[in-house]
């Protein structure tokens, strides 16, 4: 396992949402992440555009239970109704951009499960991206987040079994295989780190 610990440092700042009725309204200040390549920052409406583009990809979704590139509404209800998990759970997916020019190339946070009452780490990044260790970047940042900042007892990650990245993502971030589920309609691998065994890592 990769144990170098990647630099993170937290900004809060307020997300400013641009005018639009239907446009929920941040009740929370979402705060911005920094490691080491990437700036993790709110989702807003200008993402809806690139997040569509960045979906429409080949094999983009391949893994996930919707496989089919979605419109633009969608994506915008997609962003929306994160800004709405904010509110409510107090944490949720960030924008993730990279470099001095700030390139916008997928989200990457963490999402409540209420099936199973979990938090899930998970990310999607644009495939001319792959292989480069951002995913593993993004992830740890957000499980960083998790535990320091959140004091979560528990982080899992819910992979499909053919995903072989996103499963090494999951272990150099910490977490361990625990067992095959039904997760969202389709048969998963679930990782699992405690904050227990997060700690004594931080302290290795």
């Amino acid at each position: 396992m990769d144990n170098k610990k990647p630099k993170l440092t937290i900004r809060v700042r307020s997300f400013n949402q641009m005018a639009d009725g239907e446009w929920p309204q941040t009740m929370i200040n979402i705060p911005a992440l920094r490691s080491e390549r990437l700036l993790l920052r709110p989702l807003g409406q200008n993402d809806i555009i690139p997040l569509q583009q960045i979906m429409g990809k080949l094999d983009m979704l391949r893994y996930f239970p919707n496989q089919e590139p979605p419109a633009a509404d969608k994506v915008g209800r997609l962003i929306a109704n994160q800004i709405e998990h904010w509110n409510k759970h107090g944490y949720g997916w960030w924008a993730v951009d990279i470099g001095q020019e700030k390139v916008f190339i997928g989200w990457a946070g963490l999402q409540y499960l209420p099936e199973t009452d979990e938090t899930e780490i998970a990310y999607l990044l644009d495939s001319s991206y792959w292989g480069k260790g951002l995913g593993t970047e993004a992830a740890r940042a957000g499980v960083q987040y998790g535990f320091k900042q959140l004091g979560l007892d528990q982080i899992v990650a819910i992979v499909h079994p053919e995903n072989i990245a996103s499963q090494r993502v999951a272990q150099k971030a910490g977490l361990v295989f625990t067992n095959e589920s039904v997760y969202f309609g389709m048969d998963c691998f679930r990782y699992e780190l405690s904050r227990k065994d997060f700690d004594a890592e931080q302290n290795d």
